[in-house]
């Protein structure tokens, strides 16, 4: 549908009385004569007209789009059509004058549907110019018919009005309806732009932030070694003080390539290579590669014990082990005085669990938030990579870390993967 200006609304007009100025006149002087000859002038006239609408359109053309010449040409040749029609028409087959008589009305709609209102009371008044005197001087021998037809005249301007109305509501609507669609998409890009600025800026305080982390892991080592090797290189230093600080510059090393492995696994992750897994196995391996440092620390080590068969898991069997070491091993660190140390596991209808419980110093509740940051630490000899690795490879495995502060001491982490990653029994 579409609204034409004022301007072109009278142009339209124009169009439409042009073909009447040629047509009407013709019909008052030879309505219900329409034969022979008479019959040939009206064509001839009426093909007149429509020359003069398709000239006026030609002109208008440089002002309205093709589809509006099309209509407005369908919108006139329909009204000639019928008008011409009913001329021709012997006055004696009524019912055929009153089926054209309908036929106004669907230039009427059509024109009030596609131009609104003003289309549709326009081409009414037109369609009644070009009506009444075929009304006048046929019917006038017949009063009551010819009420009828009057009757039927104004009914064209209420069929006009009443669809150009509500195509002007739809119109308005749908023009609503595509601002609030317009809105909602600029909203929508700048959302879109105002989260990309916000992730851009995330990531540059993320590698910030690892920078930072890296560099101050880096540093310490580095000073450690410097120390050592500037006592190293005085000359009446005692061999077993110079065996003392190589052993302090191996152990710095150790630790260098120890962080720079952490690094590269945090921002190169490996993706798991899953295989079918007995997770009780990997619970066993991580105790027997830990017992001997839990002996040396005085810590007890309580290994998971399972009644029958376990379900086993598809993931990869290193990273997971990698994870439940990482925990057992800082759950041994947290405990310098010695403790208990507790691995168990669990199988439920939805997701099986891997437990280990602690009776070490803890972690306080404002730092409980932080523990899977990247390079966040609070041991002084600690990387801050462990856990965060850990969580990652869980999340690559559709699991996750559980973490909870013990009512009276320690920890508890559980890592959780969901039970459709695995079979329902073993294999």
């Amino acid at each position: 549908m579409h609204r034409l200006s004022n301007r072109h609304l009278l142009e339209f007009s124009g169009v439409c009385l042009a073909i009447c100025l040629v047509a009407v006149p013709h019909y008052f002087g030879h309505a219900g004569q329409f034969t022979g000859k008479g019959v040939e002038q009206a064509f001839h006239l009426s093909a007149a007209a429509i020359a003069i609408a398709l000239v006026s359109l030609g002109f208008l053309k440089k002002y309205l789009s093709l589809r509006d010449v099309i209509q407005i040409l369908i919108i006139c040749v329909g009204l000639c059509s019928v008008s011409i029609s009913h001329y021709v028409v012997s006055p004696e087959n009524v019912r055929l004058h009153e089926v054209l008589q309908r036929a106004y009305y669907l230039p009427i709609v059509l024109a009030a549907l596609w131009y609104g209102s003003p289309g549709g009371l326009m081409t009414a008044g037109l369609g009644a110019i070009l009506y009444v005197p075929h009304i006048l001087a046929v019917w006038g021998s017949q009063p009551n018919y010819q009420f009828d037809q009057y009757w039927e005249v104004a009914l064209f301007f209420v069929f006009g009005g009443l669809t150009g109305v509500l195509s002007d509501r739809q119109r308005k609507q749908q023009t609503e309806l595509q601002e609030a669609a317009d809105r909602l998409s600029k909203a929508h890009a700048e959302l879109q732009k105002s989260f990309e600025s916000l992730r851009r800026a995330e990531r540059l305080s993320a590698v910030g932030t690892l920078s930072a982390a890296l560099a101050h892991g880096i540093r310490s080592p580095l000073s450690a070694m410097d120390g050592a090797i500037e006592i190293l290189s005085r000359p009446h230093l005692s061999t077993e003080r110079r065996g003392e600080f190589t052993e302090v510059i191996k152990r710095e090393i150790a630790r260098l390539n120890s962080l720079l492995y952490q690094f590269l696994e945090f921002a190169q992750p490996r993706p798991p290579v899953r295989q079918r897994t007995d997770i009780q196995d990997l619970a066993s391996d991580v105790c027997k590669l830990i017992s001997e440092l839990a002996t040396i620390r005085r810590i007890n080590l309580i290994r998971p014990e399972t009644e029958g068969t376990f379900p086993k898991i598809d993931a990869d069997p290193d990273q997971i082990k990698e994870v439940m070491l990482n925990l057992v091993m800082n759950a041994c660190e947290a405990m310098p005085d010695g403790g208990t140390v507790e691995m168990f596991l669990e199988s439920k209808p939805d997701q099986i669990t891997v437990t280990i419980r602690d009776q070490g110093i803890g972690v306080s509740e404002q730092d409980l938030q932080r523990i899977f940051d990247p390079f966040y630490t609070t041991r002084n000899d600690g990387t801050g990579l462990g856990l965060s690795i850990a969580q990652r490879i869980m999340e690559q495995h559709g699991g996750r870390i559980e973490v909870e502060r013990n009512p009276e001491r320690g920890m508890t982490f559980a890592l959780v993967f969901p039970r459709e990653h695995h079979a329902t029994s073993a294999v």
